[in-house]
């Protein structure tokens, strides 16, 4: 072959290999992200294109992040946390019901507030894992327990004492750049996440669990040990969030919590189609909730009512699961078709389902 052809064959391989790293089905997500920054710019010239709006983007959704990025784990394995909500309501007024009776050390509040996550999953390993309950039954089922024991610790009161000191100076208040605590918990949990579930053997079973349990189980992975460590990260995650929000506002209020679990949901599945297509990633997730974050900053400061970003929230959660879903069967079909031509079969005419999950391994 020719130095000209030989040039003109990778020129050709390095175009199509960025279309495809472009293409609308990978990232458009991100095209609606920077949609929404040029219409927000239009609609709100004085206050959208400022540097506060990026910080008050980041600060106020990095909380929902982590609950998002949470999920993950449990997705991955094909399993449903509808916990992660009350579950960060508990460990918020957890921490602030420590601080006012037993400690006003702010890490120590932090770690109390981990304690009380981790064995709110325990108990969801026991329903989902042991006593084999399903996973969006169970946790929806042990979610009302959590509910029920914040009202219990609270007497359906505000928090206060001692949590807008040195807590919420050391959580909320100190900054770099404008940006606290909860956005460099973030960063971590995206970077950290990203490298277990797609550098390590252990991010490799968590998705052969999700495709299907059964094959993973015969290719010698322990499913259940497996999806119970997915529970606790869950936990770990809405627990470091829901301490960050007490920091936030300064008090234990016993009503946050459960309406962090419908955005979260929301980015979790939207960032399923980006990147890697049909399937839960860190990135994508990360992408996902910042485009929520914007969605709902610009719409307050275009005027909209406070109900508006609630109503994008659940549409954008609709239209996440049917992305989702629709990228699936096209890389189903995607395999099929590549298995029938190595095996010479006709699978082409197969339409399986992936089972445990919404996503592909």
């Amino acid at each position: 072959m020719s130095e000209v052809a030989t040039t003109a064959t990778a020129t050709r391989r390095i175009g199509e290999r960025a279309k495809g790293w472009f293409s609308p089905r990978r990232i458009g997500a991100i095209y609606v992200w920077i949609g929404f920054i040029i219409l927000f710019t239009i609609l709100s010239p004085d206050q959208f294109p400022d540097y506060a709006t990026v910080k008050q983007i980041l600060n106020e959704y990095a909380v929902t992040l982590l609950v998002a990025l949470g999920l993950l784990m449990p997705l991955a394995a094909g399993l449903y946390d509808l916990s992660v909500g009350s579950v960060m309501g508990l460990c918020g007024i957890g921490s602030a019901w420590f601080l006012a009776h037993v400690s006003p050390n702010p890490w120590l509040a932090l770690a109390a507030g981990v304690a009380i996550g981790l064995a709110c999953a325990l108990l969801n390993v026991v329903v989902v894992i042991v006593m084999r309950v399903d996973s969006f039954i169970g946790t929806l089922a042990t979610s009302s327990i959590y509910a029920a024991i914040v009202i219990a610790v609270s007497g359906s009161n505000t928090i206060t004492q001692n949590v807008g000191g040195t807590f919420q100076v050391d959580f909320a208040l100190k900054n770099v750049a404008g940006l606290t605590a909860p956005v460099g918990l973030m960063i971590a949990g995206v970077l950290g996440l990203a490298f277990v579930l797609e550098k390590t053997a252990f991010g490799r079973r968590v998705y052969a669990t999700g495709f299907d349990a059964e094959v993973a189980r015969l290719g010698g992975v322990n499913v259940g040990r497996l999806r119970a460590v997915t529970l606790l990260v869950s936990a770990f995650f809405a627990a470091l969030a829901g301490v960050m929000q007490t920091a936030a506002l300064g008090a234990g209020d016993p009503t946050v919590g459960p309406a962090y679990l419908l955005p979260a949901f929301a980015a979790a599945f939207l960032g399923a189609t980006q990147f890697r297509a049909g399937r839960v990633n860190p990135w994508g997730t990360a992408v996902a909730g910042l485009l929520l974050g914007t969605a709902d900053v610009g719409l307050l400061l275009a005027g909209a009512p406070e109900w508006a970003p609630s109503i994008f929230s659940g549409a954008l959660l609709i239209l996440a699961v049917s992305l989702t879903r629709a990228n699936i069967r096209d890389r189903f079909r995607q395999l099929l078709r590549t298995g029938s031509r190595q095996r010479g079969g006709n699978l082409d005419r197969a339409e399986p389902t992936p089972q445990g999950s919404l996503q592909g391994g």
